[in-house]
């Protein structure tokens, strides 16, 4: 018993670590992300950094839960995790609802961007560091039999196939010149911001 209560120590504190890893690495690729996708001009590669953002929102969530059940075990989840859910899943439709405005916009007037380089670099990185989460993730998950922590898995796992939207487009812009491919890239990502938006509400939905 004494074994298995160190083992789930052990474990509470990756996964805490993994959670704090996941909120500073967004917040930097937000930053990154943004102000290259600014300066260049690029829809997708600012979407993708607004993502990031989102995504440390729900770190944020993930961290405040760990320390939560830590400090009081066997206590029902509060009342503040439920609406973290429910503020991350409409900042997810938000940013749905500005890609498609920018997106067509960009369609209509034929808008090019300036450089999609960042996003090529961006996206390889954010690939390497998200499944290398991934695994650390469902692992920890795993152990402690966490439904959240799994959750937060897939989370970053959705994140992978962002970034393969992101390598997309920014490869064939660069290859072809096809600037509409940049508010392509926008509507891909569109769908997976609603799908994350509808099941951060649908986990609220669950807690409550």
């Amino acid at each position: 018993m004494a074994n298995s209560k160190i083992d789930l120590d052990r474990y509470y504190r990756y996964a805490l670590w993994l959670g704090w890893f996941t909120i500073i690495y967004n917040l930097l690729e937000g930053l990154v992300s943004v102000f290259y996708g600014a300066k260049g001009e690029t829809l997708t590669l600012f979407g993708f950094g607004v993502d990031s953002f989102i995504e440390v929102i729900s770190g944020i969530g993930i961290v405040a839960m760990l320390l939560h059940i830590r400090r009081n075990p066997g206590v029902p989840r509060t009342t503040f995790e439920q609406t973290a859910l429910q503020v991350t899943g409409m900042s997810f439709y938000l940013l749905c609802a500005g890609l498609l405005i920018t997106a067509i916009y960009n369609i209509t007037t034929g808008h090019k961007p300036e450089t999609t380089l960042p996003g090529v670099i961006i996206s390889l990185i954010s690939m390497a560091v998200m499944a290398a989460l991934v695994a650390g993730k469902r692992k920890a998950g795993s152990a402690l039999h966490s439904a959240p922590i799994l959750a937060d898995a897939d989370c970053s796992m959705v994140c992978i196939y962002m970034s393969l939207v992101l390598l997309a487009a920014s490869l064939i812009y660069r290859l072809t010149g096809f600037g509409l491919v940049d508010s392509i890239g926008a509507f891909g990502l569109i769908y997976f911001d609603f799908h994350e938006g509808r099941e951060s509400f649908e986990k609220a939905k669950y807690m409550g």
